[in-house]
């Protein structure tokens, strides 16, 4: 690929990905350096408490979290005659008083005098721009920005006087975003606009790392009580009472059965009627005789403590009186913090709580309620089925993919006015140590609990020791010298004279019947290579580590000659190009060159002009054969070596890159010559193995595409990929085990996690940690790695 294709028609890069547009040329015409476009928020916006405030904010933070020298965001914050705020968020630009026809116009004419407001983005909710519809209406028309809105509402069934309102707005601006399907759906046939025109976003919900229930419980003084919850402002629109008049039917079952109200009462109806809402529940909860059953949490309270209550509830309750209700945050929240949901029947629910993620009951119907209640307290079988379904539905609406969804779409907007980077987050090893126990690193994990019963593997022992070893390299955090030694012994324990190594243990530490009715060279290959990789690191690794791993690797390494499985060879001279690091040898270069010549016989067998590779197909860890012989080119300054490396290894990308991402080789089906392979079914080894072979090509060749590519390849983890969701977790520091077609799978597994941080680590040593890049984006020195030959 030339450099010229990198660009588009703008002259920017292509790429979504951090790396700066001085990678390809100066600055785009017109445009400081240290100044980013700007996209304005049209919101309520704290400290006004209202769920749209509180959705905006989380937007907004999880955007400036997700990228990184891409835009500014600003908020014009919303009020009326009636509500207004002093704002210490620096974020906060303007203020408009929808009341007030004069703001209306003096905000247009900042706007659009405004050279660096690139797009606006209105969050609508029509109660917000009543006071004065007609000179909302008109600062729609004298905008002259491109302009979105997100419809926190759609009413179905309109009448023509309502539609007429409505379609000003969608004939108005430059796009939609809706929540839901349904509400596109109501869009496009009740008011005729055209479905290329409207994006479907959920709404955001928060990660968590799913704490015990039993001790939160304790935390907040519940013990081991029964807990059903809702949470909000409160209003006569939630519809308490129908939950509390369930009450006495759900006791009879559950004596200790607890109901949390948390939220306060809505500011604007507070304002308006007092407390007169609430009052009546409590006089209904002494008329019910249900005072030990009922527990009001009267605060707003911070997001933490929130998602603490949800995650200790057993069963979130979401109850209303409006059935247009589009959408609700409270219980996208509930879903995503592990609880089974019952609800009311608003679109919402229904299309999230189907295929058996929940459970719903008509409005008001006090009696379904209960029925539905009593029905999940006591099938716990149902109950974490529906958990399951709720998480695998919900997580793919984290903040962190609502950013990346909402960038993109803006970007579209925009025109192309903004460059998206996305930052790394920052390094978390908590999931890698919590699924280690004093003997390694376990195989499996369920969501983020280790599955202690899926035993052990040397294959994430020994990538796990590499990635530790990399980590302790670049941080010196000495914690990482522990686990380093427990892989360490692992791999020890799995040494046998006549096998090399077993791979397989299971949670008894015996050697599980897999060994024998599986290939083991796959598995040896990658054992020599860790073992090869500490002792390249002997200046910083303790003594008897290196001893250790000397001893076992100087016995293992004598049968060499032996394996012949494509990808242990590739494995086990990378384990050598590392021991030759450290110990110099001829009889070191002698084995490496026997290894890459065998590689070299299995690609003069198998190649033709259409299909520069090793085999007559593409499976898994494809990027090692490559970079193996590229590391016994260094080794031999054998030339052979470097040429087919080079050339496999650019037929490789040609099959796994398009313009902007990644789409590593599907495990539904691997590629056969000639042949065409699934989509999807993606998995982060695949890309960890593919970042690292980059960064090796590029030591080798100086070729600035391979870094492009290398961080294109990063970015899959971070949300560019077709699914545009995250793989990696930040909240746990877990990896998610795989992209398929409509979902990742929320498992977090030794392999997939450590793939992240082993190609974590290259990208920090290239880029700098936490994206310092961008402090030093004009230095000479990191402009002299770019350099092409």
């Amino acid at each position: 690929m030339e450099n010229a294709n990198m660009l588009n028609k703008n002259g920017n890069s292509k790429f979504p990905f951090y790396l700066p547009q001085d990678f390809f040329l100066e600055s785009k015409k017109g445009r400081k350096d240290d100044v980013l476009p700007e996209i304005l928020f049209l919101t309520t916006f704290p400290p006004r408490q209202c769920g749209i405030a509180t959705y905006s904010e989380d937007l907004i933070k999880a955007m400036e979290k997700q990228f990184v020298y891409s835009f500014d965001v600003k908020v014009c914050a919303l009020e009326t005659d009636k509500e207004q705020h002093t704002y210490e968020d620096s974020r906060v630009k303007y203020v408009l008083n929808t009341s007030n026809e004069k703001s209306y116009q003096n905000l247009v004419s900042k706007i659009n005098s405004d050279d660096n407001i690139k797009v606006t983005l209105i969050q609508h909710e029509f109660g917000l721009f009543a006071d004065n519809t007609q000179a909302f209406n008109q600062f729609l028309v004298d905008v002259k920005k491109p302009v979105a809105v997100v419809f926190h509402t759609v009413l179905p069934r309109p009448d023509q006087v309502f539609k007429a309102k409505v379609q000003h707005i969608l004939d108005t601006v430059d796009g939609i975003i809706v929540m839901t399907d349904d509400a596109a759906e109501i869009l496009t046939r009740d008011y005729r606009i055209e479905r290329e025109k409207i994006t479907v976003i959920p709404h955001g919900t928060h990660l968590v790392p799913y704490l015990d229930k039993d001790v939160l419980k304790k935390k907040y003084a519940i013990g081991e009580r029964t807990v059903l919850s809702t949470f909000g402002l409160l209003s006569s629109g939630k519809s308490i009472e129908t939950t509390l008049d369930a009450l006495p039917t759900i006791a009879k079952t559950t004596p200790d059965v607890l109901f949390l109200i948390i939220g306060k009462t809505h500011p604007t109806v507070v304002l308006n009627e007092g407390e007169q809402y609430r009052e009546m529940l409590k006089q209904k909860i002494v008329d019910l005789g249900i005072e030990k059953n009922v527990r009001f949490v009267n605060e707003y309270l911070p997001l933490d403590t929130l998602l603490e209550y949800l995650q200790l509830t057993d069963i979130y309750l979401f109850t209303s009186k409006d059935p247009n209700q589009a959408v609700s945050g409270t219980f996208s929240y509930a879903l995503s913090c592990g609880c089974p949901v019952v609800s009311t029947p608003i679109p919402h629910a229904k299309e999230f709580l189907k295929d058996r993620a929940g459970l719903v009951f008509d409005f008001g119907n006090s009696q379904e309620l209960a029925e539905a209640v009593n029905r999940l307290i006591f099938d716990v079988e149902l109950r974490q089925e529906m958990i399951s379904n709720g998480l695998h539905k919900i997580t793919g609406t984290a903040w962190e993919n609502s950013a990346v969804k909402h960038a993109k779409f803006l970007q579209k907007i925009a025109k192309d006015e903004m460059e998206l980077h996305y930052r790394n987050p920052k390094v978390n090893l908590e999931h890698i140590k919590k699924m280690t126990t004093n003997f390694g690193m376990l195989q499996f994990s369920k969501i983020n609990q280790p599955d202690i019963n899926s035993g052990y593997t040397i294959d994430d022992n020994a990538r796990a020791m590499i990635a530790l070893i990399q980590h302790y390299k670049f941080r010196r955090d000495t914690s990482d010298l522990k686990y380093i030694g427990s892989y360490l012994n692992y791999i020890a324990y799995c040494e046998r004279p006549d096998n090399l190594f077993m791979n397989y243990v299971d949670m008894n530490l015996n050697f599980t019947d897999q060994n024998t009715n599986e290939n083991l060279e796959d598995s040896t290959g990658r054992a020599i290579w860790s073992l090869g990789y500490l002792i390249s690191q002997s200046k910083i690794m303790p003594t008897d580590y290196v001893e250790k791993a000397t001893e076992i690797f100087e016995r293992v390494i004598q049968r060499a000659h032996k394996i012949h499985s494509p990808r242990a060879m590739a494995f086990m001279i990378k384990g050598l190009y590392y021991y030759n690091r450290s110990v110099k040898s001829d009889d070191t270069v002698a084995i490496i060159g026997l290894l890459a010549n065998r590689l070299v016989e299995l690609y003069k067998n198998s190649a033709s002009s259409d299909w520069a590779w090793f085999e007559g197909y593409l499976t898994y860890a494809n990027s090692v054969l490559p970079e193996a012989l590229l590391c016994a080119y260094t080794v031999t300054a054998n030339d052979v070596y470097k040429d087919i490396a080079k050339k496999s290894f650019d037929f490789l990308l040609e099959k796994t890159f398009c313009d902007d991402a990644i789409k590593v080789i599907s495990n539904r089906s691997w590629l056969m010559k000639g042949g065409v392979c699934e989509e999807f079914g993606e998995q982060p080894i695949d890309i960890a193995y593919t970042v690292i072979t980059l960064r090796k090509f590029h030591d080798i060749f100086k070729d600035r595409k391979y870094l492009v590519k290398m961080e294109m390849a990063f970015n899959w983890f971070l949300g560019n990929n077709h699914l545009q969701q995250i793989i990696y977790n930040p909240c746990t520091g877990g990896c998610f085990d795989g992209l398929e077609e409509h979902n990742v799978n929320l498992n977090q597994g030794a392999e997939s996690t450590v793939s992240y941080l082993m190609a974590r680590m290259m990208i920090d040593k290239y880029f700098g940690n936490e994206n310092e890049l961008y402090h030093r984006r004009k230095s000479r020195s990191y402009k002299d790695k770019l350099t092409v030959n």
